[in-house]
């Protein structure tokens, strides 16, 4: 149990033994470091007298204090070390060599830290966790480019496909890649915490920040690339492979749409009353609708207009439709679910009062910390003296084991997931080495196999050549139980008598109507993690509404402060909350992990995926929680930089996404384009008098870079010195050059696929990636493995059970049932 900080009033964290040290300026070494404060880790932020540049990144508060920098910081405590100081390095190695967690991110910004010798410090201190973040990783052709949050997610796939179909793309502001690569880092740091409760020395790891981004994208990458397709934009709002899915006008609102197997279709047009549309046999699946968008549009548009989001949204959850309403920044403030969950959580910052986005990982017997205080520079939290545990510099320190092994080997888990969110939180774990067992049935195979239950489908075994679920459920061995029947739930709760961690992503009432609720399996297994990863969580009034990754987004209010002034909600090209959903997923497992290892007692963790989301739209929550109006939005151009956006090169829809972050990057940039008289304009040296003319600016821009193709341009602007980076496609990353160089895209063979490409994990340990072990299960691929390996059945016993239907190799088709079990 927590101890009680009679101090400061407060429930001490779950992470309350580890000192972390937070180095350098970044967002997601910041972001990375919240995660620990959350949980109760003391933090020390190292900043110069001035402080951290983000200190000053819009947007602002009434009274001009970052709101980004607030939701990256609170919790910790400030200290300030001038490099000009002749006790500057003492002091700083003072602090590194007596923290458990140095989270580093000078390669991105040092923010005037003295110069240090980590690897000194690790020689001396052994147990030492060192977290290194930088935008592209130490070697590569791209390790010295000069990058922002929008060049980075322009390389990575995550802006050519969003925007009218003749462009110019859109993109959501900064404050992304951020969060993606903070999550990472958290991930590594807390996977060597658990490590090193088992003995293990400290590890010395890196994040990309480019490859944290590619975690978004890599669905697209791979599963275009497999069906063979070229993706274009299509739209704003509409989005390859689904349809219908994205952002619809109501008569009061916003609607957020997706319907991606036949029955959401079907579902979908019998709520309209478009019965020739449900029936069309051409117009069954996803992609076969995604053909005709503008036709089918044409019918159900006008009709959405005739009732409010709030009353479709009522028709969805009663026709189990993946429908939401878009909620606008100040609905999110008053929603009183979100407050009572943490979601929203009070700050303070200086002598302004705000609410700003919680912790999303819900550990219900540790729970994260309820808000907080904004370090002003050089202010220190209290933190109580008396500690729940000793700091891990001292956890079995004399005993240190093979520090090259995988940090969660010896962890078994459990996988009752489907799709992408849970499939990557377990894939996860999986990569750092954990034993995890995914469990499917014949006839409620993971959804992402396929979705097409008809014959032809199943009879060919096209439900194995699916790369998507080849590519999120590596390294797992698989199994098929048929948990309607008793035997097979018997089997179930056997493998999870002996388990570490169970995850499921399942609708909420899913495993608890079989018998595998969490106030039955805390009984089998009282150290058993439980992670359920719903959409709106185990007690929302929404607990049943039903959703993918592109309903997470629209319902989390990101797309309010994303696109034009003018102009709409807009959406992503790809649905991310699920790829969020994972990352957050497996963050809440290892601190679950530490406390169970601390004092032998699981936990149910109740995660939301939508809350997950609300991270990147949490400075404008912030602002408007205190002014009471949010911050304009801006399109494709930046409230601090002058000039930003995405440039047209030659050649057809070729991109470039650039941006100037300071004067003498502006100064290189005017020169480049040939106009070397805005760069020795004393007018023009702040990015406010740039405003001024800013489409002229832009206009001279694309006329230097329609001479250029996309990568000649960011070639020559990069040798200058300028944040530029190409506009790619998803499946353009399969032959980026820097990725190649760094070993990004692993080789596997599988079975029904044969060699495959598959991503690396953007963190490391060492020079290279952590090693793909093994391909994706096959269906029931390794049934007489665990059933007789790990439970002890006899080859007759099994063979009694495939000839029951309760296991099996092969998907039943439609004729063999209905599907009855839902994703989130």
């Amino acid at each position: 149990m927590e101890a009680f900080d009679w101090e400061n009033g407060a429930t001490m964290g779950v992470l309350s033994h580890l000192r972390v040290v937070e180095i350098g300026s970044s967002a997601a070494t910041s972001y990375c470091a919240r995660l620990f404060a959350d949980f109760g880790a003391d933090v020390q932020k190292v900043e110069p007298p001035t402080g951290d540049p983000i200190r000053h990144c819009a947007p602002l508060t009434p009274m001009g204090q970052s709101a980004w920098f607030a939701f990256l910081n609170f919790n910790k405590s400030s200290t300030i070390i001038d490099p000009a100081a002749s006790d500057a390095i003492t002091r700083l190695e003072a602090m590194i060599e007596t923290c458990d967690i140095l989270v580093d991110g000078r390669d991105i910004d040092p923010a005037n830290c003295p110069s240090i010798d980590i690897a000194a410090i690790h020689q001396r201190r052994s147990s030492l966790t060192h977290l290194e973040a930088s935008w592209f990783g130490r070697e590569g052709p791209y390790a010295g480019f000069t990058a922002t949050d929008a060049t980075i997610r322009a390389l990575a796939g995550l802006i050519k496909l969003v925007g009218p179909a003749e462009g110019p793309p859109l993109h959501a502001p900064d404050f992304q890649t951020g969060i993606l690569g903070g999550l990472w880092g958290f991930i590594a740091a807390a996977s060597s915490a658990v490590a090193r409760m088992e003995g293990e020395a400290g590890r010395s790891w890196s994040v990309s920040v480019f490859e944290s981004s590619l975690t978004i994208s890599e669905y697209l990458m791979f599963e275009a690339s497999a069906r063979g397709e070229v993706m274009r934009r299509i739209g704003i709002n509409r989005f390859w492979p689904v349809f219908p899915g994205g952002i619809y006008e109501t008569k009061n609102g916003w609607l957020g749409v997706t319907t991606f197997t036949p029955a959401q279709w079907h579902a979908f047009c019998d709520m309209l009353g478009l019965s020739e549309l449900r029936d069309s046999p051409a117009l069954v699946l996803s992609e076969e609708r995604l053909q005709h968008f503008e036709m089918i549009e044409r019918h159900f548009v006008p009709r959405l207009k005739a009732r409010t989001a709030q009353e479709w949204f009522a028709e969805g959850l009663k026709r189990k439709i993946p429908i939401v309403p878009v909620p606008n920044l100040s609905d999110l403030l008053l929603d009183t679910e979100k407050r009572e969950r943490g979601a929203i959580v009070p700050i303070v910052l200086g002598q302004e009062e705000a609410m700003t986005v919680g912790s999303m990982q819900r550990l219900t017997l540790t729970p994260p910390r309820r808000g907080g205080k904004v370090p002003a520079v050089g202010e220190q939290r209290s933190v109580a003296d008396i500690r729940t545990h000793p700091s891990l510099a001292a956890v079995r320190s004399s005993t240190c084991i093979d520090a090259g092994r995988q940090p969660l080997r010896g962890i078994r888990v459990i996988d009752f997931t489907m799709g992408w969110a849970g499939p990557l939180c377990t894939r996860t774990l999986a990569d750092l080495g954990a034993e995890v067992i995914k469990i499917e049935s014949t006839k409620y195979p993971d959804w992402w196999r396929g979705v097409d239950r008809r014959s032809p489908y199943v009879d060919a075994q096209m439900y194995e050549k699916s790369q998507a679920f080849c590519v999120m459920n590596r390294n797992k061995r698989g199994i098929t139980l048929d948990l309607t029947q008793p035997q097979g739930l018997v089997l179930a709760k056997r493998l999870l008598a002996g388990a570490d961690v169970v995850v499921d992503n399942y609708s909420v009432d899913v495993l608890p109507k079989l018998g595998l609720g969490y106030d039955v399996l805390r009984t089998l297994n009282p150290r058993l993690v439980m992670l359920s990863m719903s959409a709106f969580g185990a007690n929302s009034l929404y607990r049943d509404c039903r959703a993918y990754g592109s309903t997470l987004e629209q319902g989390a209010g990101l797309p309010i402060v994303v696109g034009n002034p003018d102009g709409p909600p807009v959406m992503s090209h790809v649905a991310f909350g699920d790829a969020v959903g994972g990352l957050n997923g497996c963050a809440a497992v290892l601190v679950a992990l530490i406390h169970a290892r601390n004092t032998g007692l699981g936990q149910f963790i109740d995660l939301a995926q939508i809350e997950c989301m609300m991270p990147f739209a949490a400075p404008w929550i912030t602002v408007q929680s205190i002014g009471g109006m949010p911050p304009p939005k801006y399109g494709s151009r930046h409230p601090q930089f002058v000039p930003h956006g995405c440039f047209r090169c030659s050649g057809e829809d070729s991109w470039v996404m650039l941006a100037a972050i300071d004067e003498k990057m502006w100064q290189r940039l005017a020169i480049l384009i040939g106009r070397p008289d805005w760069a020795i304009d004393a007018s023009l040296q702040c990015a406010e008098a740039r405003r001024c003319i800013e489409d002229e600016i832009e206009r001279a821009i694309e006329a230097w870079t329609l001479t250029h193709d996309a990568d000649q341009a960011m070639s020559k602007l990069q040798a200058g010195r300028v944040a530029v980076g190409v506009a790619r496609q998803p499946t353009d990353l399969l032959r980026d050059p820097h990725l190649g160089s760094r070993g990004f895209l692993q080789e596997v063979e599988r079975a029904f696929i044969g060699l495959h490409p598959q991503p690396s994990m953007p963190i490391r340990d060492g020079s290279g990636p952590f090693a793909v072990r093994t391909a994706a299960p096959t269906l029931g691929e390794h049934n007489s493995e665990i059933l007789s390996g790990l439970l002890g059945l006899s080859d007759t016993k099994i063979a009694k059970l495939a000839s029951e239907g309760i296991i099996g190799t092969s998907m039943a088709s439609e004729r063999a049932g209905k599907r009855n079990m839902s994703r989130a």
